[in-house]
Order: C-alpha cells, then sequence, then structure tokens
C-alpha cells in the first residue's frame, strides 16, 4: 500500500511524493487524515530545522483522522472511529513520566519530528496515544486540541487562578488559544499584540506600558516581548516561556533581586501532556473554548508552500491542511 505524502529530506526543502505505508505493530493503528493544523513550528521545522526533528520526515503533529486497521493487540479502538492523535510517544518509566509530565519523558518520540506525522493521507500511532473525537464534535475542531493542549500544560504551570490578571504577549493562534482558554477558567486576560489586525480582534494593546500583572507568558518569540513580560510582574507574579527564542538571542539578563524581593517565578513550557489533550478536546466539544472562527485557511496539503507563505508573514490565524 502506497500514500502521498510531503516529504522533508533536508532542511528548506519539501516535496509532494508518494511513499509505502509500513506494516502495523501490534499495538499500533492506521490512520486515514482527515486533517491536520499548520503552525509556526512547522515553518520552523522545514525551514530551519528543529532540535527534535530526524530526516528524513513526513511533518505534522496535529492530527485528526479515521482508524482503518488496527494492530494484533488493539481492542479498544475500532476501525471507523474518529480519532485525535496525541503526538508524543513516552516511556511510562522514567522520573518525568512517573510525575505525569510525560512531554519531558527522556525517550520521547514525536509525531512530526521523531516519527512520521500528518502531512499524508496516511498516518500510524501507538494505541494509547490515540484519543476518540467526542460524539458530535468535527474534526476541524477536534484538531485545535494539539495547541489548545499546549496552552493548558502553560496555564497549570502559571498557577493560574480564578481573578488572575494575565497579560499575553502575542494575539497569533496560540496567543487566542491561550486568552479564550484563561478566560473560561475564570481569568482576566489582556493581549499585548502590535499588529493591528490580530490586536482589534483581540481587543488589545499594542504595549503594555505600566500595566503589571498576576501572570505573563510569551506566546510569540520576540526578544523585546520577554523585556517587557520580565518588568510586568506583579510581586509573587509568574513568567511562563511559552515561545523559543533564537539561539542566538536566547539569553536575557534579569535582575534576580527583584525576583527575590518580589518573590517572583520563572516557569518554562514545552508541548503538552496526555492528560492535557483529554481535557482540550472536552473544552472544545462543550464549548468552553471556542475556536471555529479561528479557522482563517482550508487549503490542500499541495498547497503547502504558499501555506507556510501565511504563516511566515502572520496573513491568517488557523491554517487547516486537507490531503
Amino acid at each position: 500500500m502506497e500514500m502521498s505524502a510531503m516529504l522533508v529530506r533536508k532542511i528548506g526543502a519539501f516535496e509532494l511524493t508518494t511513499v509505502p505505508v509500513r506494516d502495523l505493530e501490534d499495538d499500533e493503528v492506521l490512520i486515514e487524515v482527515e486533517v491536520t493544523g499548520l503552525c509556526r513550528t512547522d515553518l520552523k521545522l522545514i525551514r530551519i530545522g528543529h532540535r527534535d526533528l530526524t530526516l528524513p520526515r513526513i511533518p505534522g503533529e496535529e492530527v485528526v483522522g479515521v482508524i482503518r486497521k488496527t494492530g494484533g493487540n488493539v481492542t479498544a479502538l475500532q476501525e471507523g472511529c474518529r480519532v485525535y492523535v496525541y503526538p508524543g510517544l513516552w516511556c511510562g518509566r522514567c522520573p518525568a513520566c512517573r510525575s505525569g509530565a510525560e512531554n519531558l519523558c527522556r525517550g520521547m518520540q514525536i509525531m512530526g519530528f521523531h516519527r512520521d506525522g500528518g502531512f499524508a493521507e496516511y498516518v500510524i500511532a501507538s494505541a494509547k496515544s490515540v484519543i476518540p473525537v467526542p460524539e458530535g464534535l468535527s474534526a476541524e475542531l477536534a484538531v485545535f486540541a494539539e495547541p489548545l493542549s499546549c496552552c493548558l500544560n502553560a496555564l497549570e504551570l502559571a498557577r493560574l487562578g480564578k481573578g488572575d490578571t494575565l497579560g499575553i504577549w502575542g494575539a497569533g493562534p496560540a496567543g487566542t488559544l491561550l486568552a479564550r482558554a484563561s478566560l473560561a477558567m475564570g481569568a482576566e486576560p489582556l493581549s499585548i499584540e502590535p499588529d493591528r489586525r490580530r490586536r482589534e480582534i483581540a481587543k488589545g494593546i499594542v504595549s503594555c506600558g505600566s500595566k503589571k500583572f498576576d501572570v505573563c507568558i510569551v506566546a510569540v518569540g520576540s526578544r523585546q516581548a520577554y523585556q517587557e513580560a520580565v518588568m510586568a510582574m506583579n510581586p509573587r507574579g509568574r513568567l511562563v516561556i511559552f515561545s523559543g527564542l533564537h539561539p542566538s538571542e536566547d539569553e536575557l539578563p534579569i535582575s534576580l533581586n527583584q525576583l527575590h524581593y518580589h518573590e517572583q517565578t520563572i516557569v518554562g513550557a514545552y508541548g503538552c501532556s496526555f492528560r492535557h489533550s483529554v481535557q482540550a478536546l472536552h473544552s472544545i466539544a462543550t464549548g468552553a473554548v471556542t475556536v471555529e472562527d479561528m479557522i482563517s485557511h482550508r487549503m490542500a496539503l499541495s498547497n503547502l508552500d504558499e501555506a507556510l507563505q501565511i504563516v511566515e508573514h502572520r496573513q491568517g490565524m488557523k491554517i487547516l491542511l486537507y490531503p
């Protein structure tokens, strides 16, 4: 059996080609891809590479599809079931896994990075990474579970509470989901966004100025944003490092006395755990977090180059790709 797939053989290039579909292991399922979400991480992965990327690779870590075949040991999942794929495959034995942070597993294998992902007609996943989509929830909405899961992890690490003020730098897809998820949790989010179009949609502001927040989350790869956020924390404020920076500018001078005297906290947030995906699907299915209006483009996988241009120039919100 063969399938059409977008393959990255070397950094900076990709091709739509035909590749064989490998045989299933006993604990795996074959999923026919319905839709794959495109994000800025995909742009980085293809254009400049990524710490976790191994080549050649089929990218795509935001995947929803229908199970077409199950491995010999898979009994809890049935053919024809629509599922969301948690992109991680974790060992379950290391300290991180045992603490509930399997996204930090020492042997983590990420779909689209270490394993082939959803920029294809089919994807193979471990049965333990697959979550049935709630009845009545479309594939287009369910695919938002991956970025929303990452946001829920960040808000959890921020110890966000009801009534907390939250400053979010960036009003792109991630920043928008952070705002909506935090609002559903009873917090008071405010977006800081220099781009006029995104700022108006988010009802945000250009710069935080003298404003202070209980929680600051930087959802854009901007050194200036981090410089602002560090100074915008209230006493006992928490800064979440949500978006990474280019290695050439990822060091920032910070006053340890500021953290000391104001009892402030800085914490990193990378990816999400399986439970965040379950929570995200529930939030979308119940309408606690709305996402449908965030879809700006629906495009064929064959138009990936055009889609990446839209992401690079921030000309849309969420782009969905179809094989």
